[in-house]
């Protein structure tokens, strides 16, 4: 079976630290595979020639899209597999990714990233997100300086894109940082972030982000602000992003000990946030709120939900709260019933952590 007409294409940037291993894990795939630095002064550079077909030079302008686009630009093949370098790939259904590339030649493909990260107690756990990874440069192109994400090459940047599912799994190590490298990494993203921002009043992407960033250095009143004027425009839960910034905006407000504003929001957009996430975070506000019964429900229906491995290790916390409601509530036999799923999941997360 001859290989697939894909193109990886990373930026980089003084990743000595982790480019080797992201390279060496694509090689057995045979992709092309298009590294974009963008101003090195440590051995990434040397170290991407020894695995990469092409080591481009970019020069920085403060745009991550701009970057990935020049990238993509300069790759051989139309359909563009976009990597960071501290990711790194595990494995890969070629077979049924041909077969998705040949079905919807017109989407783009979302990667379930395995993110790895440190907890305030020093331990490793992991979080899942859904990221547009993978597109046709015919189509589509990457969009805003930072945060950076594939947009539609004529047409709404905000608009819904239809999307598949990656058959791949990668592992993210970018979030395992101390506290000092995370506020490094944020103050950065605020800089860029804010000089979007006076380019663009208002907008509401760039808010939102920079609610993030605030949120992650721990300026939860600050992250309120942002987010609160990027809700107050009222966008739709459509867009990609709306759904992270109500279940963000929520979480602030329970950090200020806003509680009562936080399960009301959750409460508010609850008929049109359908996400195990969305779902996984109203539960666990109304169990706060001593709703046992109203939070088990959500809790079994996340256990349903197709999505539900989008919790990362917060799906085997769903089952142990699960167990534990049923528990206080003297009913042994129903938590009995759900301890074979929270141990595959706890086999799972310890898979996970063991194998990186």
């Amino acid at each position: 079976m001859s290989k697939l007409p894909i193109s990886v294409c990373i930026i980089a940037k003084n990743e000595e630290k982790y480019i080797e291993e992201c390279l060496r894990r694509l090689k057995p795939f045979g992709f092309e595979v298009v590294v974009a630095d963008t101003g090195s002064v440590d051995t990434t550079k040397e170290t991407a020639s020894r695995y990469a077909d092409k080591v481009l030079d970019f020069q920085w302008i403060n745009d991550f899209s701009a970057a990935r686009n020049f990238c993509a630009q300069n790759a051989s093949n139309n359909w563009i597999l976009s990597l960071d370098c501290d990711e790194q790939v595990n494995d890969i259904d070629i077979g049924t990714l041909r077969i998705m590339m040949q079905k919807y030649p017109r989407s783009t493909g979302v990667l379930r990233l395995k993110n790895l990260i440190l907890k305030g107690n020093g331990e490793k756990g992991y979080s899942t997100d859904d990221v547009t990874r993978f597109y046709n440069r015919n189509y589509f192109h990457y969009d805003f300086p930072i945060h950076e994400q594939i947009c539609p090459n004529d047409g709404d940047l905000h608009k819904p894109i239809p999307c598949f599912l990656l058959p791949m799994e990668v592992t993210h190590y970018g979030y395992a940082l101390t506290k000092e490298e995370m506020q490094q990494k944020q103050q950065r993203n605020l800089e860029l972030l804010h000089y979007a921002l006076k380019q663009k009043p208002d907008d509401l992407y760039t808010l939102f982000q920079i609610g993030q960033s605030e949120f992650v250095l721990g300026d939860y009143e600050k992250a309120v602000s942002y987010y609160e004027r990027a809700i107050e425009q009222n966008p739709s839960t459509e867009v990609f992003y709306v759904q992270i910034l109500i279940t963000s905006l929520a979480q602030a407000y329970m950090l200020v000990h806003r509680e009562n504003d936080a399960l009301e929001l959750m409460d508010r957009y609850a008929k049109h946030c359908k996400s195990a996430k969305y779902t996984y975070l109203h539960a666990s506000l109304l169990l706060e709120n001593d709703q046992f019964l109203k939070a088990l429900f959500l809790y079994i229906k996340i256990t349903t939900m197709t999505d539900a491995d989008t919790l990362g290790e917060n799906l085997m916390h769903c089952y142990e709260r699960i167990i534990a409601i049923y528990a206080g509530m003297g009913d042994a036999k129903m938590a009995e019933v759900f301890r074979d799923k929270y141990e595959a999941c706890k086999l799972e997360y310890n898979r996970i952590l063991t194998k990186n």
